[in-house]
């Protein structure tokens, strides 16, 4: 049943892993009102949480922190971590930046949690010359498309391959197979005309070289 994907999959207990009662200052949700046209225009991130069975009373699990390009949703940067804290975000955020490089003037959104309007992040972000955008309170929509990459991580490995122990769902091997090898490279969007995000990618790549090549001419 495990192989051919026959496994009920159970709802599981929500673990809030926002917490915007902080005295760091928050930001307007700037995504609202922006183009979203091309690649490494817009990020989007948030953090969820992988529970454990080691235990049925006391939490037990990891958080997962997730950096995703709002416009191909592609998932840019990510780390795993047992602690649920600003280091998490920052190590995800600096995986996402050595990966895109990207210029100045990208919007980066998220919810208001402290994890994200910490002076590290925020100093970070700033650095790069990046605008800081956040969700309003008590609206998930405003991120919903960070919010879709993790209820489709969820259902579809973590769920599906029921880590037992820390040591089982800590193997970055499984979740960045996931990530890299079917989210990323197979898993079709609808919202993408039914591509992947690396195809969708290039085929945006290759279309933005096209009208150079025509602006140039």
């Amino acid at each position: 049943m495990r192989a051919e994907s026959l496994r009920c999959q159970l709802k599981r207990r929500f673990v809030l892993t926002t917490d915007s009662a902080h005295g760091y200052r928050t930001y307007p949700n700037l995504r609202a009102g922006a183009a979203r046209d091309r690649l490494d225009q817009a990020g989007v991130a948030d953090i969820t949480y992988i529970r454990l069975p080691t235990t049925f009373v006391s939490l037990a699990g990891l958080s997962l922190a997730g950096l995703l390009d709002a416009f191909s949703r592609r998932c840019v940067g990510w780390k795993l971590a047992r602690q649920i804290d600003t280091r998490l975000t920052v190590a995800a955020l600096e995986l996402a930046i050595e990966r895109r490089q990207p210029r100045r003037g990208l919007i980066h959104h998220a919810d208001r949690g402290v994890q994200y309007a910490s002076t590290d992040y925020v100093s970070r972000l700033q650095e790069l010359g990046a605008w800081v955008s956040m969700s309003e309170t008590g609206n998930p929509y405003d991120n919903a498309k960070a919010e879709s990459f993790f209820k489709t991580l969820q259902r579809e490995e973590v769920y599906l391959t029921d880590y037992q122990t820390f040591a089982e769902a800590e193997a970055e091997a499984n979740l960045s197979q996931f990530i890299e090898d079917v989210y990323n490279t197979k898993r079709l969007h609808s919202s993408l005309g039914y591509r992947p995000p690396a195809e969708f990618e290039a085929a945006s790549a290759q279309s933005m070289d096209d009208v150079t090549l025509t602006l140039v001419r």
